[in-house]
């Protein structure tokens, strides 16, 4: 059962050009989308959950072993969801994904996250509260016990980040970036206007305090799959929130 249908209108980019080095011993050479996770892939995992906000339009960025997530695409069609495909010629990283894609993007709003990551957050709340804020991107983000392992952020009173701190292991819990993200079109400019592969380190860091929203979704499920020990545990957690989504 669908939650809302706030994401009916709304583009949604995935990033999945990556060439999943860490999960390679695991996975060989299948694309981290077609991971098998409880007997399906993460990509249709990934589909029910975007569906269940109403999402009717994906774009997926692929570069390595793209034509196995086209192939796979075209022989399981899904009713009510426009899966269009963007396909590198040669790694770019995220933000050189993000410059490739923006032509296929048509909405006003667009919803982008990494490709291996799932979170367990109300995406529908998350896009109406980034739509109030006059900024060009808000950021999900999550509260974990050992934020160090991904590198925590800082954000002011009004909810704006003001710096991202570096991976630490002595950082302890705290707020971290779940790698979703609202984008309006001074985003795309932005990515545009720079230089630079990585969304996070030669964008969003290179912004002025400020600049970007957090969206605070607490201490909700997070697991990013890139790696054997969180695929292993991936069934459990993803496998749980969407039987939950899907009754609720």
């Amino acid at each position: 059962m669908q939650h809302n249908q706030v994401l009916s209108n709304t583009d949604i980019v995935v990033l999945a050009g990556g060439l999943g080095t860490r999960i390679q011993p695991v996975l060989g050479d299948v694309p981290k989308l077609l991971a098998p996770i409880g007997g399906r892939t993460y990509l249709d995992y990934l589909c029910d959950w975007l569906q269940g906000f109403g999402a009717t339009r994906m774009i997926l960025s692929l570069g390595h072993q793209a034509h196995r997530i086209v192939e796979y695409i075209s022989l399981n069609p899904r009713a009510e969801l426009v899966i269009d495909t963007v396909i590198e010629d040669e790694p770019r990283g995220t933000a050189g994904a993000l410059r490739l894609v923006r032509p296929a993007v048509t909405s006003e709003i667009a919803l982008v996250m990494n490709g291996d990551s799932w979170i367990g957050a109300d995406l529908g709340e998350f896009v109406k509260a980034s739509a109030a804020q006059p900024v060009p991107a808000s950021l999900l983000c999550v509260q974990v016990e050992d934020a160090g392992r991904y590198g925590r952020i800082e954000i002011d009173e009004a909810g704006r980040i003001l710096r991202f701190e570096e991976k630490n292991p002595n950082a302890g819990p705290g707020l971290i970036n779940a790698g979703v993200y609202v984008f309006r079109t001074e985003a795309w400019d932005i990515i545009d206007n720079l230089t630079g592969p990585s969304l996070e380190r030669d964008v969003f860091q290179a912004l002025a305090p400020s600049t970007l929203a957090a969206y605070d979704a607490g201490n909700v499920p997070f697991i990013d799959i890139g790696t054997p020990e969180s695929l292993g545990r991936a069934a459990a957690i993803i496998g749980q929130n969407t039987a939950q989504g899907e009754t609720s």
